[in-house]
């Protein structure tokens, strides 16, 4: 199916149809070039508003400090607001995952299983980092659940340097060390991934080659992120060289 019958980026405007009502009326599945522009295209949307809340959460408790009750109330209405936009839009993506993508996957259609998989994943991640007290805990216990799944299928079904399973293990260790607060798990689920794939690096698939090694190097800095953060706690060895310096721990599509 070429794109000129299906969607793309350059048909997303204010007049459209939401982009999920779109991919459910082809009735049929997308094509790698589709499943990724589907992909990038939720993530700059939701992507603006994780970005959004951060910011917001940072001046509200700056407020508060200050102790100026008017701003610290428009603080939260504003934030609040980020937060209901947010939510929108993530169970937009799971209910197109749950309802078409991932349903009318084939037994045998192990790489896209493990991408909307992944996908699921990442959404409900993103759900779990505004959620509080119960509501927290059953996205984040949604978003183990559709990690555990993607990553026993990738071990079972696709090789270490194939980046869909390359950046789902990339994700899954960032839910480990943000979202699970283990650092641990997320250092052994990233270390491993790069260890298997380097392994085999005479299994990269040329046209790959330029996204698996990416995510490689995306493993390898975070991984030098959170060992030197376990350092600087407990005086613990840095696991790998040191790679330019980041804030932040970073995730793939």
């Amino acid at each position: 199916m070429g794109m000129s019958k299906g969607w793309g980026l350059t048909q997303m405007s204010p007049f459209s149809p939401p982009l999920s009502t779109q991919v459910t009326e082809l009735n049929e599945p997308l094509s790698n070039e589709e499943r990724n522009l589907l992909s990038v295209a939720y993530k700059n949307v939701v992507g603006a508003r994780r970005s959004s809340w951060r910011v917001i959460s940072s001046i509200e408790q700056k407020t508060s400090a200050d102790g100026n009750e008017k701003k610290i109330e428009m603080v939260r209405a504003y934030r609040e607001k980020i937060e209901k936009e947010l939510e929108a839009v993530c169970q937009d993506v799971l209910s197109l995952l749950d309802n078409y993508l991932i349903k009318n996957c084939s037994e045998t259609q192990y790489e896209s299983k493990v991408f909307y998989l992944k996908m699921k994943g990442d959404y409900y991640r993103y759900l779990a980092e505004v959620a509080t007290g119960e509501k927290r805990a059953t996205v984040v216990e949604s978003s183990e659940k559709a990690y555990s799944e993607a990553h026993e299928i990738s071990k079972e079904h696709m090789q270490p340097t194939h980046p869909i399973r390359l950046g789902l293990a990339l994700n899954y260790s960032v839910f480990y060390y943000e979202i699970q607060n283990a650092p641990e798990q997320a250092c052994h689920l990233a270390k491993t991934a790069f260890d298997d794939a380097i392994a085999e690096l005479d299994t990269l698939n040329e046209d790959s080659y330029k996204d698996s090694t990416l995510i490689m190097q995306l493993l390898r800095d975070n991984l030098t992120l959170w060992t030197s953060d376990q350092q600087d706690d407990d005086g613990g060895e840095v696991l790998l060289a040191c790679l330019p310096e980041q804030s932040s721990p970073v995730d793939w599509l």
